[in-house]
């Protein structure tokens, strides 16, 4: 039943393009717990970001990719968002430098967003708006991280490197999915924090999972599901913000999601979680894999706190841009391992 909470625009607004891109250098959780012999995240592996790559890097790579799939001139781009949680520069946006590289400057709007691991679905918001209201023709949503965690902290096992990207445009022929609805959860939740003059984030420890996590994402989802009238079994899919399989189990299992629905979106065993990038990254492989018809239920989340929710159905236009660009198992696939020194030296925990 429809109760005005949901996001509603003035105009239908669709996936026109998607890109993703995750750097290749891998290490391994075994590798990190041999250093500091913690308790380690139920993870594989994760992303790291070469010495030449940071969260613009990334975003640029995605950005490419997304107008590619689009087969829009950049210049048909009316904004550019970028959320990140670790952007490379504290006074420079990262919109400026993707809008000037992919070549959709000047005439457009560009602003960076940041809101923990949920900045990239921000910025989905926000060029919903802007399309929705009809400001824009076409405007791009990107997420991009390259994040580190404290040396021997529980967060340094997931935090991880890559980014999404994503060309919204008006609901017609050419879209690749079409967005249903979108809904935000936010409250004041202390979970996680990091000020100015700190390098690294602080938790609550398991405060950040039930009361933070799990009551967000689980919120965000049911109160979307609600106004539009669905149930889990509705979905074909479904993307759920985890840093590992034990957190996204659970917030499946109080949903109701089968493991079959949210596999396509499950990558942290390979690539960790690539915060504001990461549920960007897990629709779309999800995309990748999706035909025309299909629902897609995807929610993000952010420490402070908040979740995203969006409800997609596939159109029929998936079928020719998923050809345009890599897919994201390309980018899964070809991981190079690395040692923990190697890994320091790129985070930058040790200096050349």
């Amino acid at each position: 039943m429809d109760t005005g909470k949901l996001l509603d625009p003035d105009r239908p607004v669709g996936i026109h393009g998607y890109g993703a891109y995750v750097p290749k250098y891998r290490i391994t959780n075994a590798t990190i717990n041999d250093v500091w012999d913690g308790a380690s995240a139920p993870i594989d592996r994760k992303a790291v970001a070469g010495s030449d790559e940071d969260a613009v890097t990334i975003a640029i790579e995605a950005a490419g990719y997304a107008v590619d799939r689009a087969e829009i001139d950049p210049t048909d781009l009316r904004a550019i968002w970028t959320g990140s949680k670790c952007p490379p520069y504290d006074v420079k946006p990262t919109s400026t430098i993707v809008a000037d590289a992919i070549g959709a400057g000047p005439d457009i709007q560009a602003s960076d967003v940041e809101f923990a691991s949920k900045a990239g679905t921000e910025a989905v918001q926000s060029a919903i708006g802007a399309v929705g209201s009809g400001m824009a023709g076409y405007a791009m949503a990107i997420g991009s991280d390259s994040a580190y965690g404290k040396p021997g902290d529980q967060t340094e096992y997931d935090a991880a490197a890559g980014g999404g990207a994503f060309v919204l445009g008006e609901a017609d022929e050419d879209a690749v999915a079409t967005i249903e609805g979108s809904y935000s959860y936010t409250t004041n939740t202390p979970d996680m924090w990091r000020r100015n003059d700190s390098k690294y984030p602080e938790h609550a420890h398991d405060f950040k999972d039930k009361p933070a996590f799990l009551n967000h994402v689980v919120t965000a989802a049911e109160t979307l599901m609600d106004e539009l009238g669905r149930t889990p079994a509705d979905y074909d899919y479904a993307v759920i913000d985890h840093p590992d399989r034990k957190r996204l189990g659970r917030a499946a299992k109080k949903l109701g999601f089968e493991k079959e629905q949210l596999d396509p979106g499950f990558l942290s065993d390979e690539v960790g979680h690539a915060r504001s990038g990461a549920t960007l990254i897990g629709t779309a492989a999800t995309l990748d894999g999706a035909a025309p018809g299909d629902r897609i239920l995807w929610v993000s989340f952010g420490s402070g706190a908040g979740s995203d929710a969006f409800s997609l159905e596939v159109e029929a236009g998936i079928e020719a841009a998923r050809e345009r660009a890599p897919s994201v198992e390309t980018f899964v696939d070809r991981g190079v391992e690395i040692d923990y020194a190697t890994y320091a030296r790129f985070s930058g925990e040790i200096e050349a």
